[in-house]
């Protein structure tokens, strides 16, 4: 694939609200080249494009680090799939402890392999299915979940395993975001419209004063 420079990748990602740094940069690019060529074995993502990829994958992903904002702390991405937005904050996010929960053994294999390429120590990979994950696992400061579905019974889980003044943050289209707003057992702010999109926002849920 065309090699993307620093300066291409710095860019393309500013208007999300970060710049990485060289070494970020470097990372990302191992990345997509991981991705596309895993992509051609198992079914990973449709973007194949590199600055797609970068735009639609990286750049949704890093939004929330400032927007919302996820910072240091204990973050539970349910259904991974190809890493975003879990393993894309794990590469700018060191402080942060990554759980990724995938239940397809190829894509939790991917998952895996991409963690230690990059050397993400922080990050560990759990192949369950969201409902499946043990207890004993904790609770998290931070839920995060991309176009994945099944929200009643994502947003019942969440509202158990998050710490008090944790975070439920969805990365959804408009409609999906009106009905989600309606969950009781949580406070919604306005949502954040993501950058260069017309209909694409991340919704930040906080779990309702006295439901947990």
């Amino acid at each position: 694939m065309t090699t993307i420079s620093d300066k291409a990748i710095q860019d393309t990602l500013r208007p999300y609200g970060f710049s990485p740094d060289g070494g970020q940069c470097a990372a990302i690019r191992a990345y997509i080249s991981l991705l596309l060529r895993w992509n051609q074995r198992i079914s990973l993502t449709t973007v194949v494009d590199p600055m797609e990829i970068l735009r639609f994958h990286f750049g949704e992903s890093l939004f929330a680090a400032p927007s919302v904002p996820i910072e240091k702390g204990r973050l539970a991405d349910v259904g991974s799939g190809a890493g975003f937005p879990g393993l894309a904050l794990g590469i700018v996010l060191p402080g942060l402890s990554i759980t990724l929960i995938e239940s397809s053994s190829k894509k939790a294999a991917f998952l895996s392999e991409v963690a230690r390429q990059l050397d993400l120590r922080q990050v560990d990979v759990v192949r369950h299915r969201f409902e499946e994950v043990p207890v004993s696992q904790g609770k998290f400061d931070y839920v995060t979940a991309r176009a994945l579905g099944n929200y009643d019974d994502l947003l019942g889980w969440a509202h158990e395993r998050l710490v008090n003044a944790g975070k439920m943050v969805l990365w959804l289209g408009e409609d999906e975001w009106r009905s989600i707003s309606f969950d009781p057992s949580f406070a919604w702010p306005a949502p954040l419209h993501i950058p260069g999109t017309k209909r694409r926002f991340v919704l930040v849920g906080h779990p309702a004063s006295g439901s947990v």
